[in-house]
């Protein structure tokens, strides 16, 4: 801790750190190389790009940009006006002639415009006149090891090339990272009864009265009209049709534009969490700036108690990244969990960390709980560095404001769902808000602002427009040219896949031509009392899986001739008798494996090649494929294949 002491007064070179974030990442990545820049007596600072005085920048020796891209090829938020002064026409081109920059763009491959951003950015500099002093970094989301698998060696690449062109003065070393980094902020918990003086202002959710349209620093507490469940009570997806006031808000939207809201964490959440810290809910915060570089932000200038900021500030929920653990080992006494933390931190790892973390999406909370020698002994200065702010979540706009003045609607699907932890994984937004109950006797608000989305329906009214819609409501076969009832559809590449909620008639017509040529394979997913089918293209027919809870299997299989007559064919099996089969000759007979799970089993579907087929022993497993209970070991399977089998054929 004395290492970095009077660093900034010491320091002979300065580092400007700019970063666009959308979400925390490229901001938390920034934070990490300013804390790097310290460890070798630089003085560094991390800023916004749009809260950076534009004016300085060719004043600056060394610049680091990290900047992510959003939606569709889009600079974040924070960095837009930064980014349009860049593209000004009138600037020189040897603008930035003394600046010696470096970007590094943080982005998710699985989209088609891949860090266009720091792409952008970075040739934009170049014409400026601005010196590449690295190369250009592209992180990648998708990576096995997220984004670190390039964060982190591009930085230690990074300082390495800075310090042969600046090395540090004969009595100065790089700063061991055994020694813990100062905390951003000065802390102080108040755990007696506070003054008067310092409870001004605590919890005062009082929304703030602005002129301005309300944004990030002073949202509008809409009051919450109702929050209505639209699917069905025994459907799988919970979605919520949430109504809400806007009136004398100064919001004004068009079609396609977004609500940013600001969500809560669940009150059993942060109960845990400040137990596991063992933090006092009612002491009161109070924060100081320790650093001019890092102001106290806005919510944290007067004080908190520890319950508000759990519930409001604080993202316990998230999964941390890995300057979490980097930041947490300093805090740990207990030798096998310091031992455990400090493995995590080293390239080795990496690998142990993402399957222990980002793999099964494991929380702070959580991780906390299994850490919790060394949480409960966090001082509560670190504790903002350590744990991210919670970020507001952006959702489409569900309503116009023609058909609907004052209120503002958002269709929200309540995430939910299972990794291999025990405890299902939820959304904290959408679990907030389904579990708002707008009748309540002291009203419910809701902290809101919109921005203008990408996408801008034309002014001409009479413009044909496409509409691409996920979930055909009501039973209206005509929109499908079946019977099968509703069906959402997601686009995969140039194929689609359906998941049908089928009603009791199961011997309705289906024309198997259209189906082939307009579909190919279609994959469904059985959900409760839903069903699953599986169409071979190979094959003019149908065949309708469904399954019960004692897997028993029903295979109905649907032929259906030139003249129009259906034949259908249902086979009852039992899995009363099991073979394993040769995973070799499974693996080595067959294309496409499909995986869908449910439960600690998993359902394959396998759809063969033109003659795969034959190579079964179709007197045991009945050529039919049916359902199947995977174990996977490695890169093969051990498959359980249902043997019993009742046939039964009629024809209508």
């Amino acid at each position: 801790m004395e290492s970095y002491l009077n660093i900034n007064r010491m320091s002979i070179h300065t580092l400007t750190v700019l970063y666009g974030s959308q979400t925390g990442t490229a901001q938390d990545v920034a934070d990490r190389l300013v804390r790097e820049a310290k460890r070798r007596h630089f003085a560094s600072r991390s800023i916004a790009m749009d809260s950076y005085l534009t004016a300085k920048l060719i004043q600056e020796r060394l610049v680091v940009f990290v900047c992510s891209t959003t939606g569709q090829g889009d600079p974040p938020d924070n960095m837009k006006m930064f980014w349009r002064f860049l593209l000004r026409k009138d600037l020189p081109s040897n603008s930035l002639s003394q600046v010696q920059f470096a970007v590094l763009g943080l982005g998710d491959s699985s989209y088609q415009k891949f860090n266009v951003v720091g792409k952008r950015l970075h040739k934009r500099l170049e014409q400026l006149g601005g010196i590449s002093l690295h190369k250009l970094g592209l992180a990648d989301d998708q990576h096995d090891l997220g984004i670190d698998a390039v964060v982190g060696p591009w930085i230690d690449e990074y300082f390495q090339t800075v310090l042969s062109r600046y090395p540090l003065p004969s009595d100065l070393q790089v700063i061991s990272k055994d020694v813990c980094p100062p905390p951003k902020y000065s802390v102080q918990v108040v755990n007696a009864i506070p003054t008067d003086k310092e409870l001004n202002g605590v919890n005062d959710e009082t929304p703030i009265q602005s002129n301005q349209p309300p944004s990030s620093v002073c949202p509008f507490h809409a009051k919450l009209l109702s929050n209505q469940r639209v699917t069905a009570s025994n459907h799988f997806q919970d979605v919520r049709l949430i109504k809400m006031d806007v009136s004398k808000s100064g919001i004004e939207y068009d079609p396609g534009d977004v609500v940013m809201i600001h969500p809560q964490n669940s009150p059993e959440s942060v109960h845990c969490f400040l137990e596991v810290l063992k933090i006092d809910p009612n002491s009161v915060f109070l924060i100081k700036e320790l650093d001019p570089d890092n102001p106290v932000p806005a919510p944290l200038q007067k004080p908190q108690t520890a319950e508000w900021l759990g519930t409001h500030y604080l993202d316990i929920n998230s999964v941390p990244r890995r300057s979490f653990f980097e930041l947490l080992k300093y805090h740990a006494t207990d030798e096998m969990e310091r031992e455990k933390l400090e493995e995590f931190c080293t390239p080795d790892g990496q690998e142990e960390l993402y399957n222990y973390c980002n793999r099964v999406k494991r929380t702070i909370l959580e991780i906390f709980q299994d850490f919790h020698r060394t949480a409960s002994n966090i001082p509560a200065q670190y504790l903002f560095d350590i744990i991210p702010v919670l970020q507001p979540r952006a959702f489409s706009i569900a309503s116009s404001p023609k058909a609907h003045p004052n209120e503002l609607h958002v269709l929200m699907a309540v995430v939910h769902y299972r990794t291999k932890l025990q405890v299902p994984r939820k959304g904290v937004c959408s679990t907030w808000m389904a579990s708002l109950d707008p009748s309540s006797l002291d009203g419910v608000r809701v902290p809101i602002w919109v921005k203008k989305g990408t996408i801008r329906f034309p002014k001409d009214e009479k413009t044909p427009l496409i509409m691409v819609a996920d979930l055909v409501q009501h039973n209206d076969t005509s929109q499908f040219h079946s019977n099968f009832g509703n069906i959402i559809c997601v686009s995969i590449g140039t194929h689609h896949n359906f998941t049908a909620i089928l009603k009791q008639d199961l011997c309705q017509y289906w024309d198997t031509s259209q189906f082939h040529s307009n579909f190919g394979n279609i994959i469904c997913v059985s959900t409760g009392t839903h069903h699953n089918f599986t169409a071979i293209s190979e094959t003019r027919s149908v065949s309708v899986f469904w399954a019960h809870h004692n897997f028993t299997a029903i295979l109905e299989t649907l032929s259906v001739s030139a003249q129009g007559h259906i034949t259908i064919s249902q086979q009852f099996r039992k899995q009363d008798l099991c073979q394993y089969w040769d995973t070799s000759q499974f693996h080595s007979n067959f294309g496409n494996i499909i995986c869908v799970s449910t439960g600690t089993h998993h359902n394959f579907t396998a759809i063969s090649e033109t003659r795969s087929v034959s190579y079964w022993d179709t007197s045991q497993f009945h050529s039919n494929f049916g359902n199947i209970i995977c174990v996977s070991t490695g890169t093969h399977h051990n498959f359980t294949a249902i043997s019993e089998t009742i046939s039964q054929e009629y024809k209508t």
